[in-house]
């Protein structure tokens, strides 16, 4: 089967290489010149498959409401005369419930189990190389109120068979050293010696060199112009050559829009419907002036809601989200109070280690749902599928989404317990691990 995917970023491109495994014949098509130049390319390192906790929860909108008025808080509301935005804003709203909450929880953490697996086979395979670290992830707080939300947390996820860790200030600075000097600070921390941490573009753009290597063809440097449809079936894809300026249309068998959180906006003129909407994330990667005394350990700071992973002789510190449309720009008012507060909270923590004079800052769009979830799988139109809307966790989930879709693409069911789009749910054992195959 002819397959075009749209988008090389890690959702695309893995999408692409386990496509390729299933025996099909793919094409990529990117605006970029290469792969993870976007969403994909400097996002905060962590493959979270345990630190995945939706967005919307019962707290989360008086958090909100309170963090209206920051330019440097962790989730960040600028209402537009955007309808999308407001229905999105909508949907977020019936998810903020302690029902909803568990039943996202319960699909993120089997996606995260199935694509840890996934690119951990894949790994071992091809032997990309990529900074990873399998130190686990470790989440610490800074008060009281934090440390016991966050062992509660911990608790709901344990029920899951998650192996997240409650650990007393001594315990956490023991996982983690580097983080003495803000030690009287800390008030406990959780822990999942199980999580991990890497670049993302630099494996996604192996891993797209590994597809070219095996016949895949990639289209870089091509806007993707629009979609043709007709008789309830995807028929082309119209694509403009950035270089040549010549615009032509593409066909094949079957097509996957994986554009983050442009796959929406692509496909709604098709009546293909997507809650899919832009949360800006910032990151800063710093060159380590004294890398001895830099965390190794990847780390989550509860309370500003950041991240922050070693990659080698850097360190990217990575977080916040901003819901204003699909401006990346980094010389906003808001923009550069959000980078500077990056800075500023590493100097925090870790005063000195870094080289806070010429920071690389950098600003994405992560494809964000009201719950989490991303789309996998079939849409109403014939030919079309979709794998995209990952948020946060596209790194960690990128793996498995990708082999999850070129499965269900050749006629085959994914084992894990997730709501695929276009089809109904599979049984289930006790495990969460399909029973048999559909």
């Amino acid at each position: 089967m002819r397959v075009i995917v749209l988008g090389a970023g890690i959702v695309g491109v893995s999408t692409a290489w386990y496509l390729l495994e299933e025996g099909h014949d793919v094409t990529v098509i990117d605006r970029q010149p290469d792969a993870a130049l976007e969403t994909s390319f400097a996002n905060g390192a962590q493959i979270s498959v345990s630190f995945c906790e939706p967005w919307a929860s019962a707290g989360a909108p008086l958090k909100v409401l309170k963090w209206l008025a920051r330019d440097d808080s962790p989730l960040l509301f600028r209402p537009r005369l955007d309808p999308q935005q407001w229905l999105w804003g909508l949907r977020f709203l019936t998810q903020c419930n302690d029902k909803a909450f568990e039943r996202n929880v319960r699909q993120l953490v089997a996606l995260g189990r199935y694509s840890q697996e996934s690119l951990r086979a894949l790994v071992e395979r091809t032997g990309i190389e990529y900074q990873r670290l399998e130190r686990g992830i470790l989440h610490f707080f800074s008060t009281p109120k934090e440390f016991d939300d966050g062992a509660a947390g911990a608790e709901l996820m344990r029920k899951y068979g998650v192996d997240r860790r409650v650990l007393s200030r001594e315990e956490v600075l023991k996982v983690e050293p580097a983080l003495a000097a803000y030690g009287p600070h800390i008030a406990g921390g959780t822990y999942t010696p199980s999580d991990e941490s890497g670049d993302a573009r630099v494996f996604t753009q192996q891993l797209a060199r590994l597809c070219a290597q095996r016949g895949a063809r990639f289209l870089y440097e091509h806007d993707i112009l629009g979609l043709e449809a007709g008789g309830g079936e995807l028929r082309g894809v119209r694509v403009g050559d950035m270089r040549s300026g010549r615009q032509h249309t593409l066909v094949a068998d079957a097509y996957v829009a994986a554009m983050g959180s442009y796959t929406a906006a692509l496909l709604r003129p098709l009546g293909v419907s997507l809650a899919i909407y832009p949360a800006k994330g910032y990151s800063a990667t710093l060159r380590l002036k004294h890398p001895d005394k830099a965390s190794v350990v990847s780390l989550l700071d509860d309370s500003r809601k950041i991240a922050i992973s070693r990659l080698g002789e850097f360190v990217r510190i990575a977080g916040t989200a901003e819901l204003a449309g699909y401006d990346t720009r980094l010389d906003t008012p808001t923009a550069q109070v959000r980078c500077q507060a990056l800075l500023k909270r590493y100097e925090q923590l870790f005063p000195g280690v870094a080289d806070l004079s010429e920071p690389n800052f950098w600003a994405g769009l992560r494809p964000s749902t009201p719950s989490n979830i991303p789309y996998i799988g079939r849409t109403r139109l014939q030919r079309l599928w979709v794998n995209a809307g990952h948020g946060t966790l596209g790194w960690t989930h990128g793996a498995g989404s990708g082999r999850a879709l070129a499965e269900l693409m050749s006629g085959k069911r994914p084992a894990l317990d997730f709501g695929f789009c276009g089809l109904p749910p599979a049984p289930m054992g006790a495990s969460g691990l399909r029973r048999a195959a559909a």
